[in-house]
């Protein structure tokens, strides 16, 4: 029996202008799974992203949150719904106001959505501090206090402050450092493990998807090209983009680096 869909996106077009940037779009995400979504500058992976969180438009098509269309409605309009979906985005620093403390991050919209009181807000910030591997103290500090990675980690908080059923993370680990990314990563693994939350896990890396995710999209041109099982995907692709995309991660071994770089400029020789 098919598991259950928790976002059914269903020939989404987007139009900026009379620019085509989504295509009759299909993708689907279940209940406590990550659906990793790569491609390259352009490929209109961000804003399918959007579309999801209801920040970006939808010219036509359906996304259906837990079976209600939700395509194009604003996060205002959306009830209940508003709070189920959440977001992680690259830059951390610029998505926190860096004149309040981590608690009153944390506080704000737990408060504001009625989720409780002040008071009772502030226990469950010490659970989402604790949650995300920060000591109970940096609650009384300000995000300049923190470095990169760290600062991540307060974001990913302030998403799971709503419970929200799905995260959509765009590029939320590019900006670290290869030892700070894996380890940001390995967060994730766990909070899915633990909460049950779904991810669409937005990156332009094929390594950083093929680490968290349990299916994977590749988007070029406003158009998902291939879309399977992680291992599939990522092991046998069937699309030669997702095979150039493949050959042009970085390997470790320089040799293994240089054939690569060899098979890569054969298959554009031949396209």
């Amino acid at each position: 029996m098919d598991e259950p869909v928790l976002v059914d996106c269903r020939d989404v077009d987007t139009f900026f202008g009379t620019h085509h940037v989504l295509k009759r779009v299909s993708l689907t995400i279940r209940y406590g799974e990550t659906v990793g979504l790569v491609g390259e500058s352009g490929s209109g992976k961000t804003t399918l992203g959007r579309a999801i969180l209801g920040i970006g438009p939808v010219s036509s098509g359906r996304i259906l949150f837990e079976g209600v269309d939700i395509a194009g409605v604003p996060p205002r309009e959306r009830r209940g719904n508003a709070a189920a979906i959440q977001a992680v985005f690259q830059d951390p620093y610029t998505s926190l106001n860096p004149s309040m403390t981590i608690e009153d991050i944390l506080t704000e919209p737990i408060v504001a959505r009625g989720m409780a009181t002040r008071a009772e807000a502030a226990t469950r910030v010490r659970a989402l501090l604790d949650q995300v591997a920060l000591p109970v103290d940096a609650a009384g500090r300000y995000p300049r206090e923190f470095s990169g990675g760290q600062r991540q980690r307060i974001a990913i908080a302030r998403a799971l402050g709503l419970s929200p059923r799905l995260i959509v993370c765009d590029e939320p680990v590019s900006a670290l450092d290869l030892s700070t990314q894996a380890r940001v990563l390995d967060l994730f693994v766990e909070i899915q493990e633990r909460t049950g939350v779904a991810y669409l896990f937005v990156s332009h890396d094929l390594a950083v998807v093929r680490h968290i995710s349990h299916r994977v999209a590749v988007m070029r041109g406003g158009e998902i090209v291939e879309f399977g099982e992680c291992d599939q995907v990522t092991a046998r692709p069937r699309h030669d983009y997702t095979r150039r995309l493949l050959l042009a991660a970085p390997v470790a071994d320089p040799d293994r680096q240089a054939a690569r770089r060899a098979e890569l400029r054969a298959m554009s020789m031949k396209a």
